[in-house]
């Protein structure tokens, strides 16, 4: 079972083996800006590591957006995102499935991610990422999320599945029938979130847990790895200590 960590861009082989990890994920710029990666020197290290390598875009990315600004800057983005990717080189960039800013519906979300990929060639694959609140949200229910899916196969974009456990809980899908669902209409979930949720099932609340202070629980978290049969990283509060608290918790589920 290859589980790892989000560890920090300046600091990826460090704190990989800081927290015995095995997959790692990263920013390539900061999470809350549309600034474009900058090469730091280390991209070829990083490459030739040996780790399993995932990007996470910037949250502001949402070609959900019923603001044309918007999506044209998360084409963009995903564009800059993808390319530097290339270079560290990531499975995939994770991309939250977002929604449509105010009275948008699910169906303007999808034509939103319909209009942002038209046309686009990445040198790696997107990976959406269900999400945790917004009643339009187009990956917060999966049966959005199959119609977002099956609307954007095809595209000439390679898209895959991220599924995060603490978004699933808090989005209102059960744990337990969550690869089930996706399984159904992707055939396949390329990476899996593995976090706990602070919140209750069906809350729309995104706020992550460690192990054994959340409401979903190590087992099932585990089980869940188990059914996506995929990498998993953890994205749980506390730093590296505490994370690497939780991967050891979650790989004693396999032992």
């Amino acid at each position: 079972m290859l589980i790892g960590a989000h560890v920090d861009r300046g600091a990826v082989l460090e704190q990989a083996r800081a927290t015995g990890a095995g997959v790692v994920q990263i920013f390539l710029s900061g999470p809350r800006t549309w600034a474009a990666p900058k090469l730091k020197g280390d991209e070829t290290a990083i490459r030739e590591s040996g780790l399993a390598v995932y990007v996470h875009a910037p949250y502001l990315l949402n070609p959900a957006s019923l603001n044309p600004e918007v999506r044209e800057k998360s084409r963009r983005c995903l564009v800059e995102q993808t390319q530097a990717a290339a270079l560290v080189g990531a499975a995939g960039v994770v991309v939250h499935g977002g929604h449509p800013t105010g009275n948008g519906s699910v169906e303007d979300g999808i034509r939103g991610w319909v209009e942002v990929l038209e046309g686009l060639e990445l040198p790696v694959p997107v990976l959406i990422e269900n999400t945790a609140g917004g009643a339009a949200a187009v990956a917060r229910r999966f049966d959005a999320f199959a119609r977002l899916y099956e609307r954007l196969v095809g595209s000439g974009v390679e898209i895959g599945i991220c599924l995060d456990t603490c978004h699933a809980h808090a989005g209102g899908e059960e744990l337990g029938r969550a690869c089930e669902k996706l399984l159904a209409f992707a055939g396949r979930i390329d990476l899996v979130h593995a976090n706990d949720s602070k919140d209750p099932f069906d809350s729309g609340r995104d706020r992550h847990a460690n192990f054994g202070s959340g409401m979903c629980g190590v087992e099932a978290v585990a089980d869940v790895m188990v059914r996506a049969n995929c990498p998993a990283v953890v994205e749980t509060p506390g730093g590296v200590e505490m994370m690497r608290g939780d991967i050891e918790k979650l790989r004693g589920c396999f032992t």
